[in-house]
This record gives C-alpha cells, structure tokens and sequence, in this order.
C-alpha cells in the first residue's frame, strides 16, 4: 500500500465518485488528470475500483491489480497513492446498480489532501464540523448562468 501521507487525525474530507462511461467507452483518458491533482497535493486516492456492466446486467469489479498490463491499466496503475480496500462488495453493488447495461465505471475514493491543514487547525482550535455539504458544478454553473441574464 502507498503512503498517503496521512493518518486518521490529519485526514482531509474523503469523498465517493461513481464515473460512468456509457457503452464502456472507458479508455483512460482521466489518469492523467487524476494523476496531476494528485501531484499537486490536491487529492490522494485511496481506493479506485472499476465495474462494468454487460447488456444483460450482469456485473464485474476489477480492482487495480485485476486490469492487466494494457497501456489504460498501466495508466492507473501509476497513479501514486491508489491504496485499495476501502470499497466494499455492498458499496460496489451499489454503484453497478447505477449504472445502464452496456456501462462501465471508475469506483473512486479520494482525500481532499489540500484540506489537511485546515481539518488539524480546526481541531486543535476546539473546533468541530456540525454540518457539509457538497454541489455539484452543474448545478451551481446553472445558478451563476440564471444570476448573469
């Protein structure tokens, strides 16, 4: 397992993004964006997972060791801090029924490492979080185009 960096106390917000690609056009296209906010101490993977589902609804997940040595795999493979472990099978149910047969997705978990800072500066202050929410950019970006017309 990679070092994240990161211990219990320190860790930043962790978040779970399901990534469908209808008709499992999945190419790996994304790795190199992942792999530039991870660089950059944005965000730390902690578990990736892949599923797919075939047209008849059946479903597989692949963790990242199960993809073979394909240029896609190797793209993720690469990806520094992709520990695993995290997702469960019900958690990986879960996400395959989301998605349309003839689908795949990318199962990811990630830390908001950027937030670290701020997350132990919260609680050596006393502080607590009571309440967070996350949007999604579409939503906002439909609000902020509403407030320019």
């Amino acid at each position: 397992m990679a070092d994240t960096g990161s211990s219990p106390s320190s860790l930043g917000p962790v978040e779970v993004a399901v990534v469908e690609f209808p008709g499992s056009r999945f190419d790996g296209r994304i790795a190199p964006a992942l792999a530039q906010v991870i660089e950059a101490g944005v965000i730390s993977i902690l578990d990736l997972v892949f599923i797919t589902k075939d047209s008849g609804g059946a479903t597989a997940a692949f963790e990242l060791a199960d993809l073979g040595d394909g240029d896609e795999a190797r793209a993720y493979l690469e990806l520094d801090g992709a520990a695993g472990g995290l997702l469960g099978e019900s958690d990986l149910q879960r996400a395959a029924d989301l998605l349309e047969p003839g689908s795949s997705a990318a199962v990811i978990v990630w830390e908001n490492s950027w937030a670290r800072r701020l997350v132990t500066a919260i609680r050596d202050s006393g502080g607590r979080l009571v309440a967070h929410d996350r949007l999604d950019a579409e939503t906002v970006q439909t609000v902020l185009d509403g407030l320019e017309s």
